[in-house]
């Protein structure tokens, strides 16, 4: 009996149902050269698998979200927005100590402010909230304000998208008071409480425009002995933010977002190339000491800075190859280019 090259079930099913028809012996060579394909398919998974086996858990995870960019493609779907003042300046990295009055981040003769505020409870207690911090925070706010855009409103709904959206950036979702949704809960808070100014300076004068970015919350209590924790269900931002938001939105591809959902100063790298790379004219360098102003919190050493900074902008690369940066004895060096090495449509920018 003839043996062919063929082993799949459904394939030798169809040589089968050929077997003794016009044109067998095509039929037999398109099956083999399937089969051929599949065995190609099949060494070529089996060597990535090996590949991502050999990687950290986060280059595993770049490596995945690299494939998925270059097979998919841009889409306006997958966008998330930005406020770009803090794509800019940003938020603190870590929690800062109880009755630090505020947080300031320069960035040329641009800065940010943010300071601490308070919820009324439904007891009728005023509860002390933090200044917001870490990768939670900038999640939340592109999650906030690319819902108020979708929507074209400043009231957002929190209550029943907060899980939708913790899964959406790779987050398992558990309740509990040592569950993954308090962590999100007391960012949301901190976020709904804070003020924020933003500022110019050009030597001869300034500008400053200071303002709440939700003025209005409304909290409730969970009935659940281990919910017992504020949680805004619903916020609305303030006009002035909404109009801005709704004027100079950055967009952001949201498998970034998952990438580097557990990084603060690598979410503030992104948003801040995505910002920069787009709007040049002229290559850009900026110098050490402006970098270190922007992302080298906690950092005392400026060696030890530069070797996180090259690590951050190492795996910024993982994910989008085509970007024109690169890091220097003098500093950061960035060509300008279009929006779509960072996998935003061209038509989308903000």
């Amino acid at each position: 009996m003839t043996t062919y090259a063929i082993r799949d079930a459904d394939l030798l099913a169809k040589l089968e149902e050929a077997r003794g028809k016009f044109l067998f012996d095509t039929t037999v060579r398109n099956l083999e050269h399937q089969q051929a394909e599949r065995d190609a398919d099949a060494v070529k998974a089996a060597a990535r698998a090996t590949h991502l086996a050999t990687l950290t858990r986060d280059s595993r995870r770049r490596a995945i979200v690299r494939e998925v960019i270059e097979s998919e493609g841009p889409s306006p779907d997958l966008l998330r927005f930005l406020p770009t003042p803090l794509a800019i300046c940003g938020l603190p990295y870590r929690r800062l100590a109880a009755g630090t009055p505020y947080f300031e981040r320069k960035q040329g003769r641009m800065a940010v402010t943010v300071s601490p505020g308070y919820l009324r409870s439904p007891d009728g207690g005023l509860v002390a909230q933090p200044i917001p911090w870490g990768p939670k925070a900038r999640l939340i706010m592109a999650h906030l304000s690319t819902e108020a855009l979708k929507n074209r409103s400043p009231i957002v709904e929190t209550a029943n998208s907060l899980s939708a959206f913790m899964l959406d950036m790779g987050f398992e979702v558990r309740g509990g008071a040592n569950g993954s949704i308090q962590p999100f809960k007391e960012q949301m808070r901190a976020l709904a409480a804070c003020r924020m100014e933003f500022s110019a300076w050009d030597g001869k004068k300034s500008s400053q425009i200071d303002v709440k970015p939700m003025e209005r919350v409304e909290l409730w209590f969970g009935d659940h002995p281990d919910q017992q924790s504020l949680w805004p269900t619903t916020i609305a931002f303030s006009e002035r933010f909404f109009a801005e938001l709704q004027k100079h939105a950055l967009p952001i591809d949201v498998r970034a977002l998952r990438a580097f959902s557990n990084s603060a100063r690598k979410l503030d790298l992104l948003f801040w190339i995505s910002y920069r790379i787009t709007r040049l004219n002229e290559r850009l360098v900026l110098d050490w000491k402006p970098l270190k102003e922007q992302f080298g919190e906690g950092f005392a050493r400026d060696r030890d800075f530069r070797a996180q900074l090259a690590d951050d902008l190492a795996s910024i690369h993982e994910i989008f190859p085509k970007l024109p940066i690169k890091l220097t004895d003098r500093g950061l060096e960035m060509e300008a280019a279009e929006a779509s090495v960072l996998a935003i449509p061209r038509r989308i920018r903000g």
